[in-house]
């Protein structure tokens, strides 16, 4: 009897083959390729957060240049849009393995009604994007001092 050592990732390739089958898309990929799962599109990671005064978006976008990040609000919908771009082959280098994923990319988040569309801020610094979405005055807490007597 011989012993197979179970990958979980080559079960998910053929799960995602199987699928493509069904639905009729064709495979990414080729079958001598085994380590390989296709993935269409990357999208990078983001953290949501709220305070008092504003919604807080904070996004991983390494490898991105600032100029190929766009933050667009239209119709209550803020969407991050960008694109990472894969080094062009060089004739004296080859690549072994490529892990990073690279292409376009687009994050859409519903805008909470109680935020201010027009005053929204982004910042991008060192592959992180941070975007400030300021609640509006009407939204925010107000505190009433009660007497006692």
């Amino acid at each position: 009897m011989n012993l197979i050592k179970w990958d979980p990732f080559r079960e998910l390739e053929d799960m995602s083959s199987r699928l493509n089958r069904i639905f009729g898309r064709p495979r990414g990929g080729t079958e001598a390729d085994s380590e390989m799962l296709a993935v269409a599109n990357w999208m990078p990671s983001v953290d949501i957060s709220e305070t008092d005064d504003a919604y807080l978006i904070k996004g991983e976008i390494p490898g991105v240049k600032k100029e190929d990040v766009k933050v667009t609000i239209q119709n209550g919908m803020l969407t991050i849009q960008g694109e990472r771009k894969q080094e062009k082959e060089e004739k004296n280098k080859k690549f072994h393995r490529v892990e990073c994923s690279y292409g376009s990319f687009a994050r859409s988040f519903r805008v909470p009604d109680d935020a201010d569309e027009s005053a929204v801020k982004a910042e991008f610094k060192d592959g992180m994007l941070n975007v400030s979405l300021p609640k509006s005055a009407a939204a925010k807490p107000k505190s009433v001092n009660v007497t006692v007597s």
